[in-house]
């Protein structure tokens, strides 16, 4: 089978190469899916690099361990092992894959749920890691409802969109921030207005918001504090400046270590994939009320090209490959 490997980290068109490799056999409770279509997202540009440094002490010091990148994927089930049930050989599912980028992969059979009958494969790969990242960043105290407002930064972005769709759905007033083009992208998700983040910033004007959804990890602690209501909630999605070695998790350690001081909540989401996450993410695209937009599409031998309009692009929605 083909499929997109990387031996080292670096730029991903100078590691990423198309190779044959052998089909890999589904163990117990491991699925076979033939990969009709497979997301990217931020993560793959930070694992194909290797940062933060920090990271490789999970994913490998030295070269990945897993040489496929690729998180999300949508395809057919092509066989199970031993002790899967509830799933056949020709069920259509999506989900949350170890190494998507390839003609065929592996995902854990309870990472995998059945795809909304009214959405194309494209579609459904670009639903797993960034609406489950919305639907787990969307709780508790950062709950949107009526009355509420809240603030999407990153907001045409993929994560960044389905928190506009979501937050607006469930009633709150949203505000998204992005750039000079990005306002009618923002407006159609659902935001009731527009910052665009080359002329102001979030604290022009002395407005203040209930929520703030930081998908674009590049302001700080205490810019974003002054931002929030005295009681409300901020989430912090993405990472994208500092060192090489903690890149925006040190940002995101502060926040973790300020909140119980402070009547704000502030809180550093890792989003974890969980079955029931990924069945409510499938309702709530059935319903319509998640949807993707996909910017552009790309062959699976161009996964490089794919992974630098992600970086430097700045696409609207999310960015699938086609297998």
């Amino acid at each position: 089978m083909k499929a997109i490997l990387q031996d080292v980290y670096g730029p991903a068109d100078a590691v990423l190469t198309l190779r044959d490799v052998p089909q890999p056999v589904p163990d117990k409770g491991e699925v076979l899916l033939r990969v009709r279509a497979a997301g990217v997202d931020p993560s793959v540009w930070h694992l194909t690099m290797g940062l933060p440094r920090v990271a490789r002490l999970a994913i490998g010091v030295r070269r990945p361990r897993n040489p496929v990148p690729g998180w999300d994927g949508a395809g057919v089930v092509e066989r199970v092992g031993p002790g899967v049930t509830g799933i056949e050989p020709g069920d259509e599912v999506f989900g949350n894959c170890a190494g998507s980028f390839a003609e065929f992969t592996l995902a854990k059979a309870d990472r995998v749920v059945p795809k909304p009958t009214g959405l194309g494969f494209e579609q459904a790969a670009a639903l797993p890691v960034s609406g489950v990242t919305v639907l787990q960043a969307l709780t508790g105290g950062a709950r949107p409802e009526p009355g509420r407002s809240v603030l999407v930064i990153g907001a045409s972005g993929g994560v960044g969109t389905y928190a506009v769709q979501l937050a607006a759905a469930w009633g709150a007033s949203v505000t998204g921030v992005g750039g000079a083009d990005a306002e009618d992208h923002v407006r159609a998700q659902g935001a009731a207005d527009v910052i665009d983040y080359t002329r102001h910033e979030i604290t022009d004007g002395g407005r203040r918001w209930d929520v703030i959804i930081d998908n674009a990890g590049n302001r700080p602690l205490g810019l974003l504090r002054r931002a929030l209501t005295p009681r409300g909630t901020l989430v912090i999605v993405g990472g994208e400046r500092g060192g090489p070695w903690l890149g925006g998790l040190d940002r995101n350690l502060r926040a973790t270590l300020l909140s119980p001081a402070v009547p704000q909540k502030l809180r550093a989401l890792t989003a974890v994939t969980r079955r029931s996450d990924l069945l409510k993410v499938a309702e709530l695209a059935g319903d319509g009320v998640l949807r993707p937009v996909i910017d552009r599409t790309y062959p699976l031998a161009e996964a490089a090209a794919a992974i630098g309009h992600l970086r430097n692009g700045h696409p609207r929605g999310k960015i699938v490959l086609t297998v």
